[in-house]
């Protein structure tokens, strides 16, 4: 019996812990994590111009950097933005431009440098610094934040938010990785890895379609 009330007052102080509120915050993870985006598509293209074992660091990167973002956001940098929303904006467009340069180097991945070096799959700080310009990881962090952490205990639940997030987001994102290497005995002529990168890099610059949307309801409402 006081076992049981132990536990009924422990999921009390933190009602993340609840049945009722894991399941969605899962669900909203492994949704978000696997379905197509800028890391995703980048760690297909990497996994199968690298292989499985040299995307580690960019895998490990993504799912890290992402956990981080959240509890940064959940801790109240989204309140930063809130106050200075052109903050935010300027991120955002920065963010864009990055990922259609990240679309290039792509489109040209496994072709020969100047110099002569081949391109390197992204480290494991790249990989986590992108987080803060990837669009799609913004809306997940502050929605984690925002709809799945409740009020009552918010910092731990925040902290066991983003480890059930990190978790979930590991194989959904690895998932991807495999795919691309898996590819790698398929596509072994220099043209089919080309129309392959050339393809993920088209997805890439697909998934700015939000932002080029908002920045031409801009220009419209300007004029």
């Amino acid at each position: 019996m006081n076992e049981f009330a132990t536990m009924h007052d422990f999921a009390t102080t933190i009602p993340l812990l609840s049945g009722g509120l894991l399941g969605p915050l899962a669900l909203f993870a492994l949704v978000s994590s696997i379905t197509p985006g800028p890391n995703n598509v980048m760690l297909a293209a990497s996994g199968l111009n690298f292989g499985f074992r040299r995307t580690l660091p960019h895998l490990l990167g993504v799912c890290i950097g992402f956990s981080l973002m959240i509890l940064l956001v959940g801790a109240g940098l989204g309140a930063v933005f809130q106050n200075a929303p052109v903050l935010y904006t300027v991120l955002k467009y920065a963010g864009a431009a990055y990922l259609l340069y990240l679309a290039w180097k792509i489109a040209r991945a496994g072709e020969l440098s100047e110099g002569g070096d081949r391109a390197r799959p992204m480290t494991f700080l790249q990989a986590a610094a992108f987080q803060w310009v990837n669009p799609k990881a913004w809306v997940m962090a502050v929605g984690v934040a925002a709809a799945y952490i409740p009020a009552n205990g918010f910092y731990a639940n925040l902290l066991i938010g983003t480890l059930v997030c990190g978790i979930i987001n590991l194989p959904s994102i690895g998932v991807w990785v495999m795919f691309g290497s898996s590819l790698r005995g398929l596509l072994r002529q220099p043209a089919a890895v080309r129309i392959f990168n050339g393809g993920m890099a088209l997805l890439l610059v697909g998934s700015l379609y939000p932002i080029a949307l908002d920045l031409a309801h801009a220009i419209a409402g300007a004029y």
